[in-house]
């Protein structure tokens, strides 16, 4: 299906784009899911001769700092953990949690078992739920004090942390409603005859620099900047103007007054500071804060740009894999995310499973990565819907910087930077709907996009699945355990129950058999707290709240 967009000669060290208007084919909105289609299926790409490795030890670069310029080389880093036996994954030789022994372990503390127990549900009960109330991502901020969420309408509700009663010491704080704002609205791009959703892809926060929060919004082509803020005094007595605002006349004033400050009721205000629009052609699927704390990056399918959070104007594009002739394209991206230390270094991920990185010091246009991380497909295991599910959803480095995790539609893969050939941990999270790829193909369910995150301290992940259950994994202990989001287990510090999904024979008690799974209750979007363990899990309209059990 070809494009009639016309690429321009691109040049090794761009200048800053000027954004231009909305662009996008009709009938044709996205080019990701096309070229994860078994009908859309493009041949083996050939690995890209790595060029510009990202030195250890280095401490990253301001943004205020000339770039270095590396010359290609052909070395890699060294250190790397020894990888798993390929015969079999690391997930399905170890034992699964019991339900009596506690679950997975994380936090700050790693290493202890505890129970999950529920602490608070949000959202309406009613079983006809309205598309726009569906949630879109979810966010912590780095303290963890506060909550985000975006749905499908284009709101965002924050929730904060209460202060911890000191009458209960063993409870924590609960997260309420601090602030909802509507964040986009819906447009119509009239040159394209293309509607633009207001559905909130993703939210990052910035680092917090003084009493406000700030952080970012994303549609399928918009960008905002918010402000958030809180105000409990109101000033009065002024000398020009009255107590209900109309201006006073000058020649009556006689008296000069010193206004004042008086206490008011707590206002929570959401203001948008930046609007960065008009610099993306396709849907924007990531967007990533830089460690510098100035710059930030977005991607969509086929372009990542660079903005500086003070221009809204321009933007750079630092990754442009759109060829001359769109019948030429084999892949897409999917994800993408800077480093959580290192300011010149991120990562993107592809639908056909690989993952670059690249070095921004380098070139301007960094076209040609620094390291490229794929595993081997067995030949035995392929099938007609490999490629589909081998494309990765979401990529986030840890917290330490020193691995990324990716999340395709079967499993979860730990990967060591130091290491490119394969992953050093691969976690299988539903390997029971092998069978059922034929029905997920038909209702589209093996287009869903899940996403990942990891505990503070980068001993445990977390990922979901469908049916409302949601799967983590111990990377110290070797187990992992699978827990259901419901409203039936929702009441005050009750334990979840680990769920167990029978895939064939007799059938246990307590046990759920895979033709029973509802596909349509499934658990895309999840958060852990950047300290404790405490997780905000998104189902469909609600937001379940889990934390572990204090003894």
């Amino acid at each position: 299906m070809p494009f009639s967009l016309s690429q321009p000669s691109r040049s090794r060290n761009p200048a800053p784009s000027k954004p231009g208007p909305h662009s996008s084919q009709p009938g044709f909105n996205s080019v990701s899911k096309y070229f994860m289609s078994a009908r859309g299926r493009c041949p083996q790409s050939q690995h890209v001769e790595e060029a510009g490795v990202f030195p250890e030890g280095h401490t990253g670069c301001s943004a205020r700092e000339p770039r270095q310029h590396l010359s290609p080389s052909q070395s890699r880093l060294t250190g790397a953990l020894p990888a798993q036996d390929s015969g079999s994954s690391p997930a399905a030789r170890w034992p699964p949690c019991s339900g009596g022994a506690g679950g997975v372990a994380g936090g700050a503390g790693g290493g202890n078992d505890f129970q999950w127990c529920f602490s608070q549900v949000k959202g309406a009960i009613d079983e006809d739920v309205a598309e726009a109330d569906i949630i879109s991502t979810v966010e912590f901020n780095y303290s963890g004090d506060l909550l985000a969420t975006g749905d499908k309408g284009g709101r965002v509700v924050i929730f904060q942390r209460e202060q911890e009663n000191k009458s209960r010491p063993h409870s924590r704080g609960e997260y309420n409603v601090y602030s909802t704002f509507q964040s986009h609205e819906p447009e119509f791009d009239y040159l394209k005859s293309l509607e633009i959703e207001e559905k909130i892809n993703k939210i990052r926060w910035l680092p917090q620099q003084n009493a406000a929060h700030f952080l970012l919004s994303t549609n399928d082509k918009t960008i905002k900047l918010w402000k958030i803020s809180e105000r409990d005094k109101r000033a009065e007595g002024y000398n020009l103007k009255d107590e209900d605002g109309r201006l006073r006349d000058p020649f009556r004033i006689t008296a000069l007054r010193v206004p004042i400050l008086k206490p008011m009721d707590l206002m929570v205000e959401a203001s948008p500071r930046r609007i960065f629009a008009n610099a993306h052609t396709y849907h924007i699927n990531s967007i990533s804060v830089n460690s510098d704390h100035e710059t930030y990056l977005s991607a969509d399918d086929l372009r990542i740009n660079l903005w500086h959070l003070e221009i809204t104007d321009r933007s750079f594009n630092i990754v442009d894999i759109k060829p001359a002739n769109m019948e030429e394209l084999t892949e897409v991206i999917t994800a993408a995310e800077f480093h959580p230390h290192h300011c010149n270094v991120f990562v993107y991920s592809s639908s056909k499973g690989t993952i670059r990185l690249c070095d921004m010091r380098s070139s301007a246009l960094c076209d040609r990565h620094s390291k490229f991380f794929e595993e081997p497909e067995d030949p035995s295991s392929r099938s007609f819907f490999s490629e589909i599910i081998s494309s990765i959803s979401d990529v986030k480095f840890s917290h330490s910087g020193r691995y990324m995790m990716t999340r395709d539609y079967l499993s979860v893969k730990v990967w060591d930077l130091n290491m490119e050939n394969r992953p050093v941990e691969t976690y299988q999270v539903h390997e029971y709907l092998r069978s059922k790829l034929c029905s997920l193909y038909e209702n589209d369910c093996i287009f869903d996009k899940f996403e990942c995150c990891w505990n503070g301290s980068d001993s445990a992940i977390m990922t979901g699945s469908y049916n409302n259950f949601f799967r983590m994994f111990d990377r110290n202990t070797r187990r992992d355990i699978t827990l259901e989001a419901s409203r039936e287990s929702s009441k005050p510090r009750a334990i979840l129950k680990p769920r167990k999904v029978c895939t064939g024979g007799k059938r246990k008690k307590d046990e759920i058999s895979v033709d029973s799974l509802d596909f349509n209750k499934k658990i895309l979007h999840t958060a852990w707290h950047p300290t404790e363990n405490i997780i905000a899990v998104a189902a469909t309209n609600n937001l379940y709240i889990f934390q572990d059990k204090i003894n």
